[in-house]
């Protein structure tokens, strides 16, 4: 491929299972011709062992430059006083918009033929830290309090991402998920901006509002009543697993942060430290947030191929990952993939 074609990106190889899953996906990108040129950069206990740092400068300045990065799972490290990489990420460059597909691949679960977009904001609801003490009689930590904020401009931006991603992808439908009615000003503001927004997309795209608790309820009953679901940063977070583990859990779940100058890809699951380099990790969470990221790029088409390939080998139990009830390691499920690219 000509250097011209070719797109920068930046590639963290992680921590725990990260380097042999993103080994395993970038030759599977490899092998469609994906056009990424990939700038290699270090963050979690690998970047700790080599700078000092979770998040080194030349890494941020990696992603500032490309724009684009692709991440295996991190470890942050306990103690010390680090903050949490992801949400360093999220501030740093502004990713507003966490999207998290769950599709069926595997067959045959107690959930098939889902196919459902979470929608979080990234940015501000209670994750946005503000906590303090307040002390009680000789209790210095009494009473733990935790303040949270959204704003009418993040709300708007958020469900207006919900509502243009459902245009493009030929969604019908978008749910609004709140507590305005315990949280009547913190989570009323977000379902004021998201009834305003859904009002310009009136006959193309259908809205209806679900209080939270309800929709938990509902998605582990009939899911398939969902499309597109848009939310606040701490019940994004909750509802993104719940989902997960309709399809088999987050070894199933690809995720990105989307904001106005970068987006980054990730697997959302751990780093599994105990069974790193065993052969043992399953690829396809990183593999899936791969495809993400073509379809980010406009290279649907070879989104298709490496998603076809998948859906052939997933039919094969002998091929699958043990997390899958298969019996292939991590480069002979690799291996197999490849042989089913289209």
């Amino acid at each position: 491929m000509s250097a011209e074609k070719t797109i920068p990106a930046t590639l963290i190889p992680g921590d725990g299972i990260g380097p042999e899953i993103m080994d395993a996906v970038t030759e599977i990108l490899d092998a469609v011709g994906a056009p990424f040129a990939w700038d290699k950069q270090l963050a979690g206990m690998a970047a700790v062992d080599a700078t000092g740092n979770p998040l080194p400068p030349q890494t941020i300045d990696s992603i500032r430059r490309t724009g684009l990065a692709l991440k295996s799972p991190l470890t942050t490290p306990v103690g010390g006083g680090f903050k949490s990489i992801n949400v360093t990420l999220r501030q740093e460059f502004g990713l507003y918009a966490n999207l998290r597909p769950t599709r069926t691949f595997v067959p045959g679960a107690r959930f098939d033929k889902i196919d459902l977009v979470l929608v979080r904001e990234n940015l501000e609801g209670y994750y946005a830290a503000m906590e303090s003490y307040i002390p009680v009689g000789d209790d210095p930590h009494g009473i733990a309090t935790g303040a949270g904020y959204n704003s009418r401009a993040e709300c708007n931006r958020i469900v207006r991402f919900a509502f243009e991603y459902a245009v493009k992808h030929g969604r019908k439908k978008v749910t609004l998920v709140h507590k305005a009615n315990i949280l009547k000003l913190l989570t009323g503001l977000f379902l004021e901006e998201g009834r305003k927004v859904a009002k310009e997309y009136e006959g193309r795209v259908e809205c209806n509002e679900r209080i939270v608790d309800a929709c938990a309820m509902q998605l582990v009953i009939d899911p398939w009543q969902y499309d597109v679901i848009v939310t606040t940063n701490l019940f994004g977070d909750i509802l993104s697993d719940l989902t997960a583990g309709l399809v088999g859990g987050l070894g199933m779940a690809p995720g990105a942060n989307i904001g106005e100058k970068a987006a980054v890809f990730e697997a959302v699951h751990g780093s599994a430290p105990d069974i790193a380099g065993k052969n043992l990790a399953n690829p396809l969470a990183l593999l899936l947030a791969a495809n993400m990221m073509l379809e980010h790029i406009g290279r649907d088409d070879l989104s298709a191929r490496i998603e076809s390939g998948i859906r052939a080998v997933i039919k094969k139990p002998e091929l699958l990952t043990r997390d899958l009830g298969g019996k292939s390691g991590t480069r002979e499920f690799t291996a197999a993939l490849k042989q089913h690219l289209v």
